[in-house]
């Protein structure tokens, strides 16, 4: 099975960026622990900053991989178009936010990629990823 795990902008500084709210634990690291416990799992992880570099790598596995587990940071709150982007394919996209966007600000109350998901985890940190993954696991 090959699973692709996608982390959005600011999501390379887990672990230094307010920890109080996005844990301790680097995603690299973390990223290991996750190859390590599923082997014989194909686990590729990509992050950008970038909107399009993300819409990209959305299009270029969106049709040969089995699931894709997707943090988009806060493009979560203002993009149309990563939403439009997982709607065009077919690998199925479960979303995940390490902190609880609901009991945050407002403007995090905005979603526009949950409605293109297979479903949708926060509020539960890391390892949200590991949950996730094992859902897609499941469905095989």
């Amino acid at each position: 099975m090959k699973l692709h795990l996608i982390n959005g902008p600011n999501l390379n500084l887990l672990g230094k960026r307010e920890p109080s709210i996005y844990g301790s634990q680097d995603f690299e690291t973390y990223f290991q622990t996750l190859k390590t416990k599923y082997p014989q799992t194909s686990l590729t992880y990509f992050q950008s900053n970038s909107e399009g570099k993300l819409i990209d790598y959305l299009h270029e596995i969106g049709f040969s991989s089995d699931g894709i587990v997707f943090n988009g940071g806060a493009y979560t709150h203002t993009s149309i178009a990563l939403g439009d982007a997982i709607r065009a394919i077919h690998t199925p996209v479960i979303e995940v936010h390490l902190s609880n966007v609901y009991a945050r600000e407002d403007f995090r109350k905005v979603n526009y990629i949950a409605p293109a998901c297979l479903g949708s985890i926060c509020g539960l940190g890391i390892h949200a990823y590991e949950l996730a993954v094992l859902h897609h696991l499941s469905l095989k």
